[in-house]
């Protein structure tokens, strides 16, 4: 796979689904996807993995799908990580130019960022990304790139992720014991960012809201940079639990009823409707009210949204998506949730995020549910043409030992890449 085609895996580990997406980068510079395969996932809860050998299963039916699709063999992937455990802040770091023409170089950039990471962080937790918002020269505020620039005195403002070391160890435990090697670990947002949004978007300001089915991620982009992001432990699962409580069916039909039947407005849902119930153990299949099942998913959707601006609000972020919410996640895809979405945040524009900019030779890739794993394959074309730093300056070092500890305890019957 590393031969002169660079050839890249995003691996989206969720609570519903493990999706893997090949692709590669065409000669006109765009994403072409060569192949993807998904498959339930029953071993996370939350975002958090949970059951290391039901992870491992379906992580190797996944990307077995996907190799079969593009021919390819896989090695390692780029794989993402969410949670409740995830955090976020902005933090400043300063240092002083010391060379003799006090131009600022790299090495100053790395220095700056350096002080911005030095944050008070608990024994268990790392520092997933560090993303630089603006610098500083010299109190002249609003600058993107300082190289080159001269002065004393280098300010950075910078977005820092951090996550539970424990969380992305058993991510990274998952994907050895299935036969690969991780070659970086993203924020799931992030990730969907680079499959979603346009430039355009990032620089007048958006928040992208990613609903999944454990999880809630979003992620605002405001004048070209990230301003704020969390994972929230709550998503789609919530919605499939309540109708099957209430309906008394399995969740697996709960789910199927939803999606088939639901909606997201149930002013948008005629009183007389109605739906089929499937048998269940002592019961007999029936009709029951549409309008009921609605205003299940209606209450549950809009509390996740209110959750979310509700952060974005206290966050002081919400002044700047002006270009309004972007949606992706396979929840979105319930009719009628723009619409809700546009009420619960004062009527700003919503608009679905599907992957952009692509050449899918593949499936049909022109749906919310694999805007991650397309976005973490397009990181990792970033990452390698970046010399293996990503988007972000931060090495992750406890991270890369825990990967570097990880190829010692695998049986040497796991291939892994040289």
């Amino acid at each position: 796979m590393r031969g002169k085609r660079n050839i890249v895996v995003g691996l989206d580990v969720g609570t519903t689904k493990i999706c893997a997406v090949i692709a590669e980068k065409s000669p006109d510079g765009q994403l072409r996807v060569l192949g993807v395969g998904t498959s339930p996932s029953r071993g996370l809860h939350k975002g958090v993995v949970v059951s290391i050998e039901s992870t491992v299963e379906t992580i190797g039916r996944a990307v077995d799908e996907a190799e079969d699709a593009s021919g390819c063999e896989v090695h390692s992937v780029f794989v993402g990580i969410a949670g409740g455990h995830i955090k976020s802040q902005n933090s400043r770091g300063v240092v002083s130019i010391t060379s003799d023409s006090r131009e600022i170089v790299e090495d100053d950039i790395r220095r700056v960022i350096d002080s911005a990471q030095a944050i008070t962080l608990s024994i268990d937790r790392e520092i997933l990304h560090s993303i630089p918002q603006t610098f500083i020269v010299d109190n002249q505020d609003g600058i993107k790139n300082p190289i080159g620039l001269c002065g004393m005195r280098l300010e950075a403002d910078v977005h820092i992720v951090t996550g539970a070391v424990t969380s992305a160890q058993n991510i990274i435990k998952c994907v050895h014991k299935a036969g690969f090697q991780v070659d970086d670990i993203v924020l799931q947002p992030l990730a969907s960012s680079m499959a979603t949004l346009t430039d355009v978007d990032k620089e007048i300001g958006v928040v992208l809201i990613d609903i999944g089915g454990g999880t809630t991620d979003f992620i605002i982009f405001s004048d070209d940079t990230v301003r704020h992001s969390d994972v929230l432990s709550i998503g789609g699962d919530v919605i499939t639990r309540d109708i099957a409580k209430v309906l008394k069916i399995p969740e697996s039909n709960a789910e199927v009823i939803k999606q088939k039947f639901g909606h997201a407005l149930s002013h948008e849902v005629r009183e007389n409707e109605e739906f089929p119930v499937p048998p269940t153990v002592g019961r007999e299949a029936r009709d029951e009210p549409r309008r009921m099942l609605v205003e299940i998913i209606e209450y549950r959707l809009r509390e996740i949204l209110t959750i979310v601006k509700e952060e974005i609000d206290r966050s002081g972020c919400s002044q700047m998506i002006g270009g309004g919410v972007v949606l992706t996640g396979g929840t979105c895809l319930l009719k009628g949730t723009r619409d809700l979405t546009r009420l619960v945040f004062n009527n700003v524009p919503a608009r679905l995020g599907r992957p952009i900019d692509i050449i899918n030779g593949a499936v049909d890739l022109d749906n919310p549910i694999y805007s991650t794993g397309v976005g973490l394959a397009r990181y990792g074309l970033e990452f390698r043409e970046k010399g293996g730093n990503g988007m972000d300056l931060n090495k992750r070092r406890i991270f890369k030992e825990i990967i570097g500890r990880m190829k010692g305890w695998m049986s040497s019957r796991f291939r892994f890449l040289g």
